[in-house]
């Protein structure tokens, strides 16, 4: 869980936050308003969430789907993401209750997607997980599969393939993830060029609270903060 954040602490953390992403911005080419702050709220209550998206946080996402169900309408609204590792059984527990779906790691977890859009009558967009550092832990689409990935995806009816996700190897120096991160953003780059139908690779989603200003340099317009805004979990 996470510590019980004051308001105080929070806008102080969120100023903070936002700093970083107008310096990372620049540096890049770009203003501030190019790059999506995502707010990861594993394990941040509701009234924690709903001052969050008082103070300007639009967009939030949860890694876990019996959280993600038991925070769904307490909270103020706001562009929700679900961003964690997600087994097919659940697909049908979260399909109407988030706009996106940023961990598609497989075809069969897609086809699930797929299936239970189309029971709804909805149209899911989707990120595709990629495996950038090749991690035997990690799930997600090796980088040399990616295209063909997002084509076979592409094809699904109730889906519509908006980018790319990645997380980086786990590394205690923040600055080394920035190959990784270039490597996403060429992959992406390329893949946004074939044209593929029923995907417009507008998307690029890495970056969390020990690197996202790394990942914004390096081409990332959606970064997934958490610990930076709320706190460390205890």
């Amino acid at each position: 869980m996470m510590e019980k954040l004051s308001a105080e602490e929070f806008d102080l953390n969120y100023q903070g936050v936002l700093k970083r992403l107008k310096s990372a911005a620049e540096k890049s080419g770009r203003d501030i308003s190019e790059i999506t702050l995502l707010a990861a709220t594993k394990t941040v209550d509701a009234d924690t969430i709903n001052y969050a998206i008082e103070k300007g946080i639009t967009h939030i996402g949860e890694n876990r789907v019996q959280e993600l169900i038991s925070k769904h309408g307490l909270l103020r609204p706001a562009h929700s993401h679900f961003i964690g590792h997600l087994q097919t059984n659940k697909v049908k527990d979260i399909i109407d209750k988030v706009e996106m779906i940023e961990s598609v790691d497989s075809i069969r977890l897609a086809n699930e997607i797929s299936k239970q859009a189309q029971k709804r009558g909805i149209v899911m967009d989707v990120l595709l997980e990629i495996n950038i550092g090749g991690e035997e832990s990690k799930s997600g689409f090796a980088p040399e599969d990616a295209e063909k990935a997002v084509g076979e995806v592409a094809k699904l009816d109730g889906i519509r393939v908006k980018g790319l996700m990645a997380i980086p190897p786990a590394t205690d120096l923040p600055e080394e993830s920035r190959k990784y991160f270039r490597e996403m953003y060429k992959l992406f780059i390329d893949i946004r060029g074939k044209n593929i139908d029923n995907s417009n690779m507008s998307v690029l989603s890495m970056g969390m609270s020990n690197d996202f200003d790394i990942a914004v340099e390096e081409g990332a317009n959606l970064v997934r903060v958490g610990t930076s805004l709320f706190g460390r979990r205890i």
